[in-house]
């Protein structure tokens, strides 16, 4: 292998100038004949496969499956950037997968990923610090961190131990209207008792009152009579008269100390009559209202942090919410980042000392932008060879682009490893050269 040759100056099938096609024939001592050709003016070219002489169904997919992309370009490989590099790397992991398989990972198909990727880099995307999972758990975390400053705001405001039920519960109406009731007893009581009290200063009162009505009486009839008397003798003509009204004023000065006598009766009955009502109470106990009373005011104080408590405790079932939304997003989050290393523990894996970090390959450790040209082209041969099913052949195609050295290393190498390899180089001639080497 290979028997026989046809080949044309590179692998993007460019048809030389004036030449109506170009056709490429691969057999193998297993059995396996590939023939591809292409016509100048179809853009697209024409597969035929045969194994043992038989047509191979689905002729691309066989292909895919015993070539690898490195095989059919490896100088092309190395020219690409590191991205697409680690790309096709991680494409050589084979680990079956579909959506479905991310559903029963995650309970979900994550958003924002592009699911076209290699898995490895489909769970770097998930787990990323700029995935969907990542940011919304930093969205929910800070809103969680924003509620739980609130809730240490709201708590510092309200009294230790605070029994919203009981306060809540609390009837402060009917205690406010039992406490009325009893400060309006008391009062009465009082009122009575200092009545009750006051009884014999209101007496001397009002005996003081008939006193002085009685001695102002005494002293205007006294005045009179002296008056009287004094125009006795400058009146002799109305002595008579005179005589009359002296004798009529005993009568009247009777009836007015019994006008006294009577205001004074009347006013001590019915001071007698108030003193009999507050009798009835004044012996009465007054009642302490002092532990109602700090009740009551214990109460309406408590009362008012009702409505922050409540939003306080609005705010924690929030927090354990959040907590609860964030920790699923960490798991899921750890679930993607613990993924890759069960992948490679299972995957088939064609490269030795292949493993992957955040998403990228490493060789022995060493990411592929650490690698030289010439170590890259190693990795090439080794998955060339790594495949069981595979052809055991590797195209170098623009062999042109490597310096002398590199070039006869990896000749070299291939040939070490018993690869076969066709390299193609573009010259100056205007022919078609084969050398086996």
């Amino acid at each position: 292998m290979p028997r026989e040759k046809e080949l044309y100056c590179d692998t993007l099938e460019r048809i030389r100038k004036r030449a109506d096609e170009a056709e490429i024939i691969i057999e193998t001592d297993t059995g396996l004949k590939i023939d591809r050709k292409r016509k100048a003016n179809m853009s697209t070219s024409s597969l035929n496969l045969k194994e043992n002489g038989l047509n191979v169904p689905r002729p691309q997919t066989f292909l895919d499956d015993i070539i690898t992309p490195l095989q059919l370009n490896p100088v092309e490989f190395i020219r690409k950037p590191i991205d697409e590099q680690n790309r096709i790397i991680l494409n050589l992991i084979d680990y079956k997968w579909d959506m479905k398989t991310i559903q029963d990972w995650f309970g979900e198909i994550p958003p924002k990923v592009d699911y076209h990727q290699n898995i490895l880099q489909v769970l770097n995307d998930i787990q990323a610090d700029n995935g969907v999972y990542y940011q919304t758990r930093q969205e929910i975390n800070s809103e969680r961190r924003y509620k739980e400053k609130d809730i240490e705001d709201l708590a510092a405001k309200i009294p230790e131990h605070y029994d919203a039920a009981k306060w809540e519960a609390y009837d402060l109406v009917s205690k406010v209207t039992e406490l009325e009731k009893i400060r309006s007893q008391n009062a009465k009581i009082q009122k009575c008792k200092d009545y009750k009290a006051s009884y014999d200063d209101k007496l001397h009162g009002i005996q003081a009152d008939r006193d002085s009505a009685i001695f102002a009486a005494k002293d205007a009839i006294a005045n009179e009579r002296q008056g009287i008397l004094s125009t006795i003798e400058r009146l002799k003509a109305e002595i008579k008269a005179e005589q009359d009204k002296l004798s009529g004023l005993e009568a009247k000065q009777d009836d007015k100390i019994k006008i006294a006598q009577s205001d004074y009766e009347a006013v001590k009955a019915k001071l007698d009559s108030n003193v009999g009502v507050a009798a009835q109470y004044a012996d009465e106990p007054i009642t302490d209202v002092s532990t109602l009373t700090a009740e009551i005011n214990t109460a309406k104080d408590m009362q008012r942090y009702l409505n922050e408590y409540h939003r306080m405790t609005g705010m924690q079932s929030d927090v354990e919410k959040l907590q609860a939304n964030a920790d699923t997003l960490t798991e899921k989050i750890e679930l993607a980042r613990k993924l890759p290393g069960q992948i490679l523990k299972e995957a088939k894996i064609p490269i030795k000392g292949l493993s992957v970090k955040d998403g990228k390959p490493l060789v022995d450790g060493l990411p592929l932008s650490n690698l030289s040209d010439g170590e890259k082209l190693d990795l090439c041969v080794d998955v060339a060879i790594s495949n069981p099913k595979g052809l055991q052949i590797i195209l170098i195609d623009g062999a042109e682009r490597l310096d002398d050295k590199s070039r006869a290393a990896l000749y070299a190498k291939c040939k070490a490893k018993g690869l076969q390899f066709i390299a193609t180089r573009t010259t100056n001639d205007d022919e078609l050269k084969v050398t086996e080497l």
